[in-house]
């Protein structure tokens, strides 16, 4: 819940150019200080271009003998970015190093990504992780914090240590104002908070006291030192705001545009995606966005709409309950391979509507695919190998990789063969998949230890008829759990009167 309040008086009754003036000496100071190196997050949006802009400024005015610490600007890419927000911080980092170039300044811009093994649709359609929730968030660690901790890290075994320089503000949240003040508290000097989750890093939050409307006086205000217009920034929030009304303060009534919240356009972490929805409604320049709003609706599904597209087996092959009822485990195959479907559809769709600058956009690369190809034939024994036939029908191109027949146990004509004999049990059929594939894995190997561990694991995942009898099972065994565990103690009395004094 945002708790941005306005006040009466922007910057508590100091111009803004005096409270500028004030902030980029205490920046020259930090930065000559010592010989720690700078790492600041830039999202692209306004705090962060707020934080940077100041920080630019201020080294603008030393001389060029103390501009002698390298600043590194990283911005992370989920690749599942808002495409125009993704759009825009890329055009802003490539205008950013060349400015930092001309203007001799030590900035030096890094684009983040995760490891191809952590992205979205790698563990969504090749692992079959369901789209996350509150409870399984298994999305932000992989793809956000990862790939900038990893980046911090480097710099820190580098240099000894680290100062994060951030855009976080007290006025964002509730939440965010308490972990604030309790960081603020620990203070090693007058302005770095220590960071709890990275060793030998300090915090430096120049506008953590700033509000929604003073951030956006600055942007207004003050041009964009690297050349990539706070204007352009300000359309873009415009756009993602409901009533499309974006103003800056002018008294205690007038509303923010700082609410608009940007990030992944297919999070199911929110009950709506109210920034590309307003993005789409704004009129036809952003109407192209539309399969990606629907795409991002159809993942977020619940309760038996949900149950149907994932196995009742977790992903070790376990029958799972909570209470009386079973949890259910990853997306089936039929759902992963119609998430890539919906997904490549989508894609060739935007690709086809899009303006030039997005029109050649990718929502899942080409990485991405060989991995959730590899995904499904060597560790979920599909092997039908069927993303390339996927890929074909849906783009009418031929997928950019080899054939695996070399590498499969049955071919094409086998496969139908199997499915046939299996007479529509699809759990039959994919037990006897995997267990041709366990008999292919080890027959050329010379010592074959793991085979019967691994045969033994194919059947215990396969020998249920149904999810019912899964079901069943499952509750007969929690049963007889509960019942020798009711016994324990009368057991331990009896053994304990039979004992000699």
């Amino acid at each position: 819940m945002s708790t941005a309040t306005r006040r009466a008086v922007p910057f508590e009754g100091s111009s803004l150019a005096q409270v500028t003036a004030d902030l980029k000496e205490e920046i020259r100071e930090l930065y000559t200080a010592d010989e720690v190196p700078w790492v600041i997050g830039y999202s692209g949006g306004k705090d962060s271009t707020a934080t940077l802009q100041l920080v630019w400024l201020a080294l603008q005015e030393l001389p060029a003998e103390q501009r002698t610490k390298t600043v590194y600007v990283i911005s992370t890419d989920t690749l599942v970015e808002n495409p125009v927000v993704a759009s825009w911080v890329s055009q802003s980092l490539e205008t950013m190093r060349q400015a930092a170039v001309e203007q001799q300044l030590p900035i030096e811009p890094n684009r983040l990504t995760p490891k191809v093994q952590d992205t979205f649709w790698v563990n969504l359609i090749g692992r079959g992780y369901p789209a996350p929730r509150p409870k399984f968030r298994w999305c932000t660690e992989r793809m956000k914090i990862r790939p900038s901790n990893t980046f911090i890290r480097k710099v820190v075994r580098r240099h000894g240590e680290a100062i994060l320089v951030l855009g976080i503000r007290k006025q964002e949240s509730q939440a965010r104002a308490r972990a604030m003040a309790k960081h603020e508290r620990r203070r090693v000097q007058e302005r770095l908070s220590p960071n709890g989750n990275l060793p030998n890093s300090l915090v430096y939050s120049p506008i953590e006291d700033w509000s929604n409307d003073e951030v956006w006086t600055f942007l207004m205000q003050q041009p964009n030192p690297w050349g990539h217009p706070n204007k352009d920034l300000l359309t873009m929030y415009q756009s993602a705001t409901e009533d499309q009304e974006c103003p800056l303060v002018v008294d205690d009534s007038t509303p923010s545009c700082g609410d608009s919240r940007f990030g992944c356009w297919t999070c199911t972490l929110v009950d709506q995606d109210k920034s590309m929805a307003a993005m789409v409604n704004s009129g036809e320049e952003m109407v192209w966005m539309a399969p990606l709003l629907k795409l991002r609706d159809k993942l977020d599904v619940s309760g038996e709409e949900e149950h149907q597209l994932r196995d009742f087996r977790k992903m070790n092959g376990s029958i799972q309950l909570f209470g009386e009822r079973i949890v259910h485990g990853p997306y089936t195959q039929k759902a992963r391979e119609d998430w890539l479907r919906q997904l490549l559809e989508a894609q060739s769709r935007v690709r086809a509507d899009a303006p030039e600058y997005v029109r050649g956009i990718e929502l899942i690369t080409t990485e991405e695919l060989h991995e959730i190809r590899r995904l499904w034939v060597f560790e979920k024994h599909e092997v039908e190998d069927s993303l390339p036939r996927i890929y074909k029908e849906e783009t009418g191109e031929d997928f950019p990789g080899r054939p695996l027949d070399e590498h499969l146990a049955l071919g094409a004509g086998e496969i139908d063969l199997l499915r046939e004999v299996c007479d529509g049990d699809d759990l039959l059929f994919t037990t006897a998949r995997e267990l041709l594939e366990v008999e292919r894995k080890f027959r050329t190997m010379t010592r074959r230890s793991g085979l019967f561990e691994a045969l033994e694991k194919t059947v215990k995942r396969g020998f249920f008829e149904d999810k019912a009898d899964a079901h069943a099972y499952a509750l007969k065994k929690k049963q007889l759990t509960e019942e020798i565990a009711d016994r324990l103690p009368l057991i331990e009395d009896e053994d304990s009167a039979d004992a000699p004094a």
